[in-house]
């Protein structure tokens, strides 16, 4: 029992690293996004490729369902035979970047989720994202890494243990959808 008491102790602490006012900043461009029709793009690997889908779906469905304003959301994790023919052919670290050369356009959103804040493929996405005018946001654990500083809008959790880190972003992700699923 001291494990799991632990854990939810670190859970919570690592919860309280959470900048609000950048969480606000992150809703206030995805409503921008979705009030200007834009198309907003969600990127990661392992937990934050789940995680990228799962806010996709929290946004495309719960954040969109009968309402006139919808989301034109994405996430570039859920083509698996569009990622595995790049990674394959060309390489995994272009997985993401390639998939936004289709479809971004300058005023879009990019959100790239990476723990580490190191992972090759979502710097190149948010690379690819500043380069053509995208507004780039990025959810981060421990230092940042390369993604925090190259991200416009940094939401850092800033703890060492990747579980907690992957958790306190999945609440971050909520705290985006449900601020459009529960306006009036």
């Amino acid at each position: 029992m001291n494990f799991v008491a632990d854990y939810k102790t670190d859970l919570l602490k690592a919860i309280e690293t959470i900048d609000l006012e950048r969480v606000g900043q992150a809703i206030e461009w995805f409503r921008e996004a979705r009030e200007a029709g834009r198309q907003a793009f969600v990127c990661g690997n392992g937990g934050s490729a789940s995680t990228a889908s799962h806010f996709a779906a929290d946004m495309v469905k719960g954040a969109s369902y009968q309402r006139q304003k919808r989301f034109r959301l994405m996430a570039l994790t859920d083509s698996l035979p569009t990622i595995t023919a790049y990674s394959n052919d060309v390489g995994y670290d272009i997985v993401f970047e390639e998939q936004l050369k289709n479809f971004a356009r300058p005023g879009d959103l990019v959100l790239a989720i990476s723990g580490s804040g190191n992972s090759p493929n979502v710097l190149r996405a948010v690379e690819y994202g500043n380069s053509i005018g995208c507004r780039t946001i990025a959810l981060t654990g421990r230092d940042g890494g390369r993604l925090g500083p190259l991200a416009q809008l940094n939401i850092q959790v800033s703890v060492a243990h990747m579980g907690r880190i992957e958790d306190a972003h999945m609440i971050v992700c909520h705290m985006i959808a449900y601020a459009f699923m529960e306006e009036p």
